[in-house]
């Protein structure tokens, strides 16, 4: 599954499947203790606020999805990195939608943190 040109959000099937093949990163802006309750197991951990800092990490050469809790945060750091040159994207609805709709995630047990 391609990611949609022109849409800077991402449903959590496309997301899935685009991180799936190997066709994107993904990345949990949340803070730690949203991330230690229950994330996305291909999802690498960085808090929006230390994201400028660790933007040279990430592959320029994949397309890469933003996530948060709900949305917010992973559509303000998706436009952010649009505006510096990367392909991204932000996950609609964040982990929120995502566990709702019954996709895996760790640890076992795992919660969507409230703010």
């Amino acid at each position: 599954m391609s990611l949609p040109e022109g849409e800077i959000e991402v449903s959590p099937e496309q997301a899935q499947a685009a991180v799936g093949s190997g066709g994107a990163q993904l990345v949990d802006v949340r803070e730690d203790y949203e991330y230690a309750a229950g994330h996305i197991e291909a999802a690498r951990h960085v808090e929006l606020q230390a994201l400028p800092a660790q933007a040279d990490t990430l592959d320029r050469d994949r397309p890469v999805i933003f996530q948060c809790r709900s949305g917010a945060r992973s559509l303000m750091a998706a436009q952010a990195f649009r505006q510096a040159g990367f392909e991204a994207y932000s996950m609609a609805g964040g982990l929120t939608r995502w566990a709702g709709e019954g996709r895996p995630m760790r640890p076992d047990g795992a919660t969507v943190a409230d703010h």
